[in-house]
C-alpha cells in the first residue's frame, strides 16, 4: 500500500476501506508519511468527504494513536455510566464551570478534560486558571483519584490521548482544511471517547460568536458526531445553541468564574440557565437518575436552592489547590487597574450584542490570545451591565471593561460600541435552543 495511491483514490471521491484508513494514521504517527502527503489528502477529504463509515473508521484510528482513559473505578450502582461534556466554544460560555458541580450534586461522578481558549472563544482552563492556586495540569492518575475523593475534577488535556489529531489539526490549520464537516466531528468525537465517557452532551454552537454561522451547518456537523459516536458504541446528544450574542452578562476569565459562582448560588441570566438546565437534564436522564425533564430540573432546583452545587464547585476548587476564599470574596481574584464605562445615547432596549465583536474587544483587552503560547491577562473582560431585551435610559452603563491598558482599552471600547443595538421596541423572549439531536 502507497499513500500516493490512496491521496489519488480520495481525490477520484472514492472510499477507503477500513485497512486503508489505518494505513494513513499509522503513516502520520510513524513519519512514513511526508506532510504534504497528508496535506494533499486532508485537501482531497475536504472537496470530496468521507463516508459515515469512513469517519467512524478515521475516527476510530485516531483513538487508538494514543492512550485512552479507563473511567470504570468510578461507576457506581447508582450511576453505572460516566458522563462528559463538551463546547464548540462561544463567548462568554461558562455552562461547564456550573454544568460540573450541578451533576456532581445530583451524584454524577464526572472527570473532564477542557482546552484553554485560542483566538475569539474563551477556554475552561483558563477561567479555572484564574483562581489563585487552581492546578489544572493534572496526570491522568491525579484526574481519576480527585474525582474519587470529590465527585469530579477538570483538567487539561493532555497529549497522551489521541496525538494523531494533534498532528492532523496543525496541517489542517496551515492548509485551510479545518471547516471540513468530517475531520471536525471526528477529532471531536475522538477526544470525547478517549476522555472515557460513556456518554456525552454535545453543545453545538453557530452565530455570530460561533465557527458554524448557521443552525443547519450546526445541526449537519452535530449530526455527524452523534452518528459516529453511536457506530462506535457511545450515546451522544447535540444541543444546537445560539451564539449570536454573548451568553450570560461576563466575557473574560476571572470575571466568568464570578459570574458561575453567583449562578450557583441563585443569582442567573435566563440564557445560561436554559442552557445548563437542558443539558443537565438530558444527562440525569439518559443516566438513569431522573425519569423525566420535569424531575431533573425539580432536582437542579434543588442542589442550587440547598448550596449542595456550590459546595461541589468549592470541593473541585479546594482539591485542585486552590483559595476557597474566592467564592465568597471576589477581591481575591485578579484584580485590574481601570474600568471604563460604555454608557447609552438613547432611551430603548438593548436588542442585539454582537457576539463576535464583543469577543474581539474582550481580546484586545488582553483575556484571548493568538496563538497558544501567549499569556493573557486574567483580570481583562467585560461586563454587560444591561443585556438582550433590558430597558436603558440615556446616559445608563450598558457595560463595564476591566483592563490594565487605558490604550487598548480605548480601542476595545470602538468595537464594542459598534457590538450593541438599541431599538424602541420591547424584544421578544429569545429561546437559546434550536434543536436536540
Amino acid at each position: 500500500m502507497r499513500f500516493v495511491d490512496l491521496i489519488d483514490k480520495k481525490k477520484k471521491g472514492f472510499e477507503h476501506s477500513k485497512e486503508e484508513i489505518q494505513f494513513i494514521i499509522d503513516s502520520l504517527m510513524n513519519g512514513n508519511a511526508e506532510d504534504y502527503q497528508v496535506a494533499a489528502w486532508l485537501m482531497a477529504v475536504y472537496f470530496k468527504g468521507m463516508t459515515l463509515d469512513e469517519t467512524a473508521n478515521f475516527t476510530k484510528a485516531i483513538i487508538d494513536s494514543g492512550e485512552t482513559i479507563d473511567l470504570s473505578a468510578l461507576r457506581t450502582e447508582n450511576c453505572p455510566h460516566i458522563a462528559d461534556k463538551h463546547s464548540t466554544g462561544g463567548v462568554g460560555d461558562k455552562i461547564t464551570l456550573i454544568l460540573i458541580p450541578i451533576l456532581a450534586a445530583c451524584g454524577v461522578p464526572v472527570a473532564k478534560l477542557s482546552g484553554k481558549g485560542l483566538g475569539h472563544t474563551g477556554g475552561t482552563i483558563d477561567k479555572l486558571e484564574s483562581i489563585p492556586g487552581f492546578h489544572t495540569d493534572l496526570s491522568i492518575e491525579e484526574l481519576i483519584d480527585k474525582v474519587k475523593n470529590t465527585g469530579l475534577a477538570i483538567c487539561a488535556q493532555t497529549k497522551r490521548l489521541t496525538p494523531a489529531d494533534g498532528k492532523l489539526y496543525a496541517l489542517r490549520d496551515v492548509t485551510a482544511t479545518v471547516d471540513s464537516v468530517p475531520l471536525i466531528a471526528s477529532s471531536v468525537v475522538s477526544k470525547k471517547i478517549a476522555s472515557g465517557a460513556d456518554y456525552v452532551v454535545l453543545d453545538v454552537k453557530y452565530g455570530s460568536g460561533a465557527f458554524i454561522k448557521t443552525p443547519e451547518e450546526a445541526c449537519e456537523l452535530a449530526q455527524w458526531m452523534v452518528n459516529i459516536a453511536e457506530k462506535l458504541g457511545k450515546k451522544f446528544h447535540a444541543v444546537i445553541t445560539s451564539m449570536e450574542q454573548p451568553l450570560g452578562r461576563a466575557v473574560g476569565n476571572a470575571i466568568e468564574v464570578i459570574e458561575s459562582i453567583e449562578f450557583l448560588k441563585g443569582n442567573m441570566t435566563a440564557d445560561i440557565k436554559q442552557l445548563t438546565y437542558e443539558m443537565a437534564a438530558l444527562t440525569l436522564c439518559e443516566l438513569g437518575i431522573c425519569n423525566s425533564k420535569e424531575e431533573a430540573f425539580s432536582k437542579i432546583d434543588d442542589v442550587i436552592n440547598s448550596s449542595k452545587a456550590l459546595e461541589y464547585f468549592t470541593k473541585l476548587v479546594e482539591s485542585q489547590g486552590g483559595n476557597k476564599i474566592v467564592i465568597d470574596n471576589y477581591r481575591f481574584f485578579p484584580q485590574p487597574n481601570y474600568a471604563f464605562q460604555l454608557k447609552a445615547e438613547n432611551n430603548g432596549y438593548i436588542s442585539y450584542i454582537d457576539a463576535y465583536k464583543t469577543a474581539y474587544a474582550c481580546k484586545l483587552l488582553g483575556a484571548g490570545r493568538e496563538k497558544k503560547t501567549d499569556s493573557i491577562d486574567y483580570s481583562a473582560g467585560i461586563y454587560l451591565n444591561k443585556i438582550y431585551g433590558e430597558y436603558v435610559s440615556q446616559g445608563d452603563v450598558i457595560a463595564t471593561l476591566y483592563a490594565n491598558d487605558p490604550d487598548k482599552a480605548e480601542v476595545a471600547m470602538n468595537y464594542l460600541k459598534d457590538a450593541v443595538v438599541i431599538s424602541y421596541d420591547q424584544q421578544p423572549q429569545r429561546n437559546m435552543i434550536f434543536r436536540i439531536i
